[in-house]
């Protein structure tokens, strides 16, 4: 059983990485920044209100995690690069063993069969290129850390959304997971099963993986 702080752990993707560690039972600190969200996380979790890009909240949520997983999402500002500062800073302060980081990036980080940046392509949706771009700060802060434990989980660029659990994925490093239909795409659940994964057996130290069914 590992300790596990979960930031974003009522968003679509957090709720069910949640989920799935709670069903391993895993000790769970599940952070929203506000209350009302907070009222909606599993009651086997301990639900806290915190914020990733605040010093305070990490230093007193993260002390004695043994991961700290980054699902935070649907948000105006820029979230993700900020997060990531401030874990690479905090979290070496806590201790000779820092919790290992393990981040929700974006599709858009990855590349397409010429090697550019999906989120740099024409036909990226404008209204997830923000964030996208933001999610590329944030691996480039991971990649210029020196002191942390972190791996970034992408998920597919489309067909990610709620569905079947079915207890199987493939990773991929740079470009989107492909099956042998062409077809790109994973469920939630899925999706948190390979998080999940990867904090029991932490095997894609300090690089950015992807994931798909």
């Amino acid at each position: 059983m590992a300790r596990i702080v979960i930031f974003g752990a009522a968003g679509q993707i957090g709720r069910r990485i949640t989920d799935e560690a709670v069903r391993r039972g895993h000790e769970v600190t599940a952070v929203e920044p506000e209350q009302a969200r907070v009222k909606k996380l599993p009651r086997k979790a301990n639900g806290v209100e915190g914020d990733v890009t605040k010093r305070d909240s990490v230093e007193r949520l993260a002390q004695d995690a043994e991961a700290v997983i980054v699902a935070v999402g649907g948000v105006d500002r820029p979230v993700h690069a900020n997060a990531a500062r401030n874990l690479v800073d905090v979290l070496p302060r806590l201790g000779d063993q820092p919790p290992l980081i393990v981040h929700i990036s974006s599709g858009g980080t990855l590349e397409d069969e010429n090697g550019q940046r999906l989120a740099d392509g024409a036909d990226f949706p404008a209204a997830e290129r923000k964030d996208a771009l933001d999610q590329a700060d944030a691996l480039d802060v991971y990649r210029g850390a020196r002191n942390v434990r972190w791996t970034a989980i992408a998920p597919p660029p489309r067909n990610l959304g709620g569905g079947q659990r079915r207890g199987a994925y493939r990773t991929g490093t740079d470009r989107p997971v492909v099956d042998a239909k062409g077809q790109i795409g994973i469920s939630h659940e899925d999706f948190a099963i390979a998080v999940i994964d990867e904090v029991e057996n932490p095997r894609n130290k300090n690089r950015r993986i992807t994931v798909g069914n």
